[in-house]
């Protein structure tokens, strides 16, 4: 998902942890304004990135390219309409990254034509905290459980379809890293990185 050198491990480190906080951040932020408080009792409607990363999950990020943060609980028996609302809330965290990688992208080019000159290291912690935020994004709508589009596919299939799709989690794991040892992700990841990092562009065009 993620490749590294040294100084991409170092200037990685803000987009990695924003992208996570962001993330799991808008699934509890939906959930809550949809009727479920579960997420605000457990202490994860907040911007503290404690209460969204796992150590360990982001360890293994950096080391072997594949890694989680803490999921966000939810009870969907809270939810006015339980299949729409999971569905929004699944599209939440991917939506808020893209989002904030919108805003980044607009952050570099304000200081960049503010300032005129920006040194290699701040531009690649901008760059890399709108590439991390897009493949955070990216990633999260694979409709393999128990990620974000798995969730959204779940509930827009019968019941017993659903029931039998939802049983692969079980194997999530093996299949995650399949794709990850392979060149399959890449197929799938920069097409679609190029793809929004050119709309981006495409709408601040007019206004840089």
């Amino acid at each position: 998902m993620f490749d590294f050198n040294l100084l991409d491990l170092i200037a990685g480190i803000p987009g990695l942890i924003i992208a996570m906080v962001i993330h799991e951040y808008a699934h509890a932020r939906v959930a809550v304004a949809l009727g479920d408080r579960t997420p605000l009792l457990m202490g994860r409607l907040t911007l503290n990135p404690a209460a969204h990363i796992d150590p360990i999950g982001l360890i293994m990020l950096f080391l072997v390219r594949f890694g989680w943060a803490k999921p966000v609980i939810i009870d969907p028996r809270n939810f006015k309409k339980p299949r729409r609302d999971d569905i929004l809330v699944s599209l939440a965290g991917p939506f808020a990254n893209l989002v904030t990688a919108f805003l980044a992208l607009v952050a570099l080019l304000v200081i960049k034509s503010t300032m005129g000159h920006l040194s290699v290291g701040v531009y690649q912690v901008f760059q890399l905290i709108i590439i991390y935020n897009i493949n955070f994004a990216i990633f999260n709508m694979i409709p393999l459980p128990p990620l974000d589009g798995s969730h959204v596919l779940v509930q827009l299939l019968p019941p017993k379809m659903a029931y039998a799709y939802a049983r692969l989690e079980r194997y999530s794991f093996l299949i995650l890293i399949v794709l990850i040892m392979t060149p399959v992700l890449s197929m799938i990841f920069i097409p679609l990185q190029r793809l929004i990092w050119q709309l981006f562009v495409l709408i601040l065009m007019p206004f840089f």
